[in-house]
């Protein structure tokens, strides 16, 4: 049986986005506006994906500074929220599509679950990795600038200048970095 999808409406001419509200253990317990879920911090979805290249080098993008969450911030390759009744590798592939052009799935590894907790914004996050060695086509609504980084060089900067960054992206890099 499908599930009905609520990823957005309009009201007043204004879009609302609607996701999923989780319990800690990932189970759907309601429905509930983006704005009214960030600000009481109720559990959610979210996909992080890492994309890399046969360098070995990450891309990372730069939030666009009208985010209203991170802006100018230096991020995962793509992220976003998983869309009521959507699937995590569904969000995984559509995010990859809006923010930096990339429409193929073939490569798209599950690497990481986390727990949804303050560090990753009350977000129960899967994380997926590709390799990508191309064109990538930033979405400039969402993208501010991006670059391929060495890892080495990654965690420098990290340590060096980690306002740089979002918290949750320093997070889910720190944990995945100690078991890849």
């Amino acid at each position: 049986m499908n599930k009905p999808k609520y990823s957005s409406a309009v009201l007043k001419n204004e879009k609302v986005e609607y996701f999923d509200v989780v319990d800690i253990f990932d189970r759907v317990v309601g429905l509930a506006p983006r704005e009214y879920i960030h600000a009481n911090k109720l559990f959610h979805r979210a996909v992080h994906v890492f994309v890399f290249n046969n360098q070995g080098d990450i891309f990372l993008q730069k939030r666009s500074m009208n985010k209203d969450s991170a802006p100018g911030k230096w991020v995962s390759s793509c992220s976003g929220h998983v869309d009521s009744g959507e699937y995590y590798f569904d969000a995984a592939v559509r995010e990859l599509g809006e923010e930096i052009g990339l429409h193929y799935s073939k490569d798209l590894n599950l690497a990481m679950i986390e727990q949804a907790r303050p560090e990753t914004g009350y977000e129960h996050v899967h994380l997926f990795v590709c390799n990508h060695d191309g064109e990538l086509k930033l979405d400039i609504c969402e993208v501010s600038d991006g670059m391929w980084i060495d890892l080495e060089k990654l965690d420098l900067w990290i340590e060096e200048n980690p306002r740089d960054f979002a918290w949750s992206f320093v997070y889910l890099w720190k944990r995945f970095s100690r078991h890849f």
